[in-house]
């Protein structure tokens, strides 16, 4: 594997300078999340430092081992953090996982993601390799997939490798990250990517997916949380989808809203096993659900798990007062699936 460019490592190329105003030349803000990204009239893209970003060598869980890695063959400068069990001589399978932030923001070096990644490897006694995909909206949708299938392949080149086992690989993430490894799994089912054979394709693990539509779900429009406890509004929701879909778009488009007249019907996907994790106060609540019961119509195999009393992104930001508890429950389901598909 090839050594990550020091200016790649821990995404410095982002921007964190906070005072930043139309004084700047930059003009008026025309797209914002407060406290994670502005976008300007000119085009300009200021993410904050809302997230402490750590090196891999960043200590955190016993047992586990972390690098950054460049991912080699891809055209975009693509890298990833892989965490490791530190049983080398063991290869363990493979979770390929992308992190959430809207499309928009977040990376594999993120302290929240460096920290849960790292738990979920040496919990689920498996590898994991997040992937520092494109942002919108300087590189909008489908950059990101495009970055999550050249993550697959350069998967696929180290089938004589030993980190680990490419006979059993799973696609995995959260929010934004979800809806990345639902799409790329569906891509992979496709004739079109027989190419990423023989990496094998065992099963994909969606926290909290990030979907959307044009009309709201009950969840969307009632469901109340704490301003302070709450990781994702209606308001960001269509902000991240704003920046995200191509110009033009709405939240109709098949990248947005699976479920959509547009969208490809789920019974001519070929998708392997699928996990879905769902909370019970976040807004997607009532849309991942929907999900879950369209897959399982259309004779997928799917199962999903409810969190009680936690909302969006728990389990990274520990925002709620049953945080540790659900992430616990969480990772062992997760651990359990993986085990149980063969």
């Amino acid at each position: 594997m090839g050594a990550v460019p020091q200016q790649l490592i821990g995404d410095r190329r982002i921007n964190t300078n906070v005072q930043m105003s139309k004084d700047a030349g930059h003009g008026a803000v025309l797209e914002e999340i407060e406290g994670l990204i502005k976008v300007y009239k000119d085009g300009y893209v200021e993410r904050l430092p809302a997230v402490p970003h750590v090196p891999c060598t960043w200590a955190c869980e016993p047992g586990v081992t972390s690098e950054d890695v460049a991912l080699a063959g891809s055209s975009t400068d693509l890298w990833a953090r892989l965490h490791m069990p530190v049983h080398r001589h063991q290869r363990f399978p493979l979770l390929v996982y992308f992190h959430g932030g809207g499309f928009c923001v977040g990376s594999p070096a993120w302290r929240c993601y460096h920290e849960f990644l790292a738990r979920l490897t040496s919990h689920a006694a498996c590898s994991v390799l997040s992937i520092n995909y494109r942002l919108a909206p300087e590189h909008r949708l489908p950059a990101a997939l495009e970055d999550g299938l050249a993550a697959l392949r350069w998967v696929r080149q180290q089938a004589a490798g030993v980190r680990f086992d490419v006979g059993r690989v799973f696609l995995a993430g959260d929010s934004a990250g979800a809806a990345i490894a639902y799409h790329v799994a569906a891509a992979v089912g496709a004739e079109a990517a027989a190419a990423l054979r023989p990496a094998c394709l065992k099963g994909v693990i969606l926290i909290q997916p990030f979907f959307g539509g044009v009309e709201r779900t009950w969840s969307e429009k009632n469901l109340a949380q704490a301003a302070e406890r709450s990781a994702l509004s209606l308001a960001a929701s269509d902000c991240y989808w704003r920046m995200a879909l191509p110009p033009g778009a709405n939240q109709d488009h098949p990248w947005c809203n699976p479920l959509a007249k547009g969208a490809p019907p789920l019974e001519g996907l070929r998708l392997p096993p699928l996990l879905v994790c769902v909370s019970e106060l976040d807004i997607l609540r009532d849309r991942n659900l929907a999900f879950c019961k369209a897959l399982r119509n259309a004779g997928k195999g799917v199962e999903h798990k409810t969190y009680a009393g936690v909302g969006h992104a728990f389990q990274i930001l520990h925002n709620y007062h049953m945080s540790q508890v659900r992430t616990n429950e969480m990772l062992i389901h997760i651990k359990a699936f993986i085990t149980n598909i063969r």
